[in-house]
């Protein structure tokens, strides 16, 4: 849901606090109470009315690879998943300010990938066998995990321990996300029961692969791969297929410690308008992951927003830049 919004006064929300501005055709008072949004109350519109978008979310960052949450909710994020951090980084992240979801380390072969890249320190873990990936997903949902991402490539995790981790994480009522970049890959996903790609593939998906994911979900970093047109068109295929598109920047291997325009621009490209390109950083991702107090505003929702000063729905890139951020009823931008 988008609100058209005049700038609020400094410092944090309190109870009794209001911010005004317009919703649809017509203009609301938003008032609080602590973190959360207490009343929506219709007013008659100003001209110097800024549109008011949910807090956004980036489902894909590594926030223990580039320690920049703060900053992050700073300008405008106001939840994170983090898909790939040390177990021992784990409590870290969940006790940030920015509300973050937490994957833990990337299950893969011995000395496969991201153990043979980026991800020596922990941010990958080796499963030989059935019983160390039932052991890894067991460790990572006491720890507090909401997901368990795979490494799926010719130096990820072997294709016969990919549905043993599945229905180990399913079992614990966990979602599982692959790092599967090829064709083969995200069909052995597909196959398995994997719940969300963690990138778009970059190489093209066959007809059958992108049927397969119909129903599940896919987290774009467009950006991170350079924004190829092959990339760009299986995101808009996987779509018109029925696939739920979530933003994410795989931010950590990306260094923009914000709202991504690139991002924003590629997703516009796939075939996104302004309305769905909202939707992937502020609803379907809160629908996805379970964020059930983001998304939308509301009474009773949490009081994270954003500020800008055009219409998202016309021109999305305008929530790279904030006029104003509010984190859980607190003022973070501008100081």
């Amino acid at each position: 849901m988008l609100v058209a919004c005049a700038a609020p006064p400094r410092g944090g929300v309190s109870h009794g606090e209001v911010v005004r501005g317009r919703l649809g055709a017509g203009a609301v008072e938003l008032g609080f109470d602590g973190e959360r949004i207490a009343r929506v109350t219709a007013v008659a519109p100003r001209a110097d009315d800024g549109w008011l978008v949910p807090g956004l979310i980036d489902a894909h960052v590594h926030l223990a690879y580039w320690p920049v949450s703060d900053e992050l909710a700073r300008h405008g994020i106001a939840a994170a998943v983090d898909l790939g951090a040390p177990g021992d980084a784990m409590a870290t992240l969940q006790a940030a300010r920015l509300p973050t979801i937490v994957a833990g380390p990337i299950l893969t072969r011995p000395g496969g990938y991201p153990l043979d890249a980026w991800g020596a320190d922990g941010f990958g873990v080796a499963c030989p066998d059935r019983a160390t990936v039932e052991a890894v997903v067991e460790t990572i949902a006491a720890r507090g995990g909401r997901i368990i991402k795979l490494a799926i490539a010719d130096d990820g995790l072997d294709p016969e321990l990919i549905p043993v981790a599945v229905a180990a994480a399913h079992a614990h009522k966990l979602k599982v996300a692959a790092h599967a970049l090829g064709d083969r890959d995200a069909r052995l996903a597909a196959d398995a029961g994997v719940d969300l790609l963690a990138h778009t593939p970059v190489e093209r998906l066959s007809d059958a692969t992108v049927a397969a994911w119909r129903g599940r979900a896919v987290v774009s970093t467009l950006a991170a791969f350079g924004g190829a047109p092959e990339t760009v068109a299986n995101l808009r295929r996987l779509r018109a297929a029925g696939v739920t598109v979530l933003y994410g920047t795989d931010l950590g291997n990306r260094r923009e410690a914000g709202p991504s325009a690139a991002e924003i621009e590629l997703l516009g490209q796939a075939g996104l308008d302004g309305a769905a390109i909202v939707d992937a950083m502020t609803a379907a991702p809160a629908r996805w992951f379970g964020l059930d107090t983001l998304g939308a505003i509301a009474p009773g929702m949490t009081a994270s927003f954003v500020i800008v000063d055009g219409d998202p729905a016309q021109t999305p890139a305008v929530v790279a830049r904030p006029r104003a951020v509010y984190l859980r009823g607190q003022r973070l931008a501008p100081e």
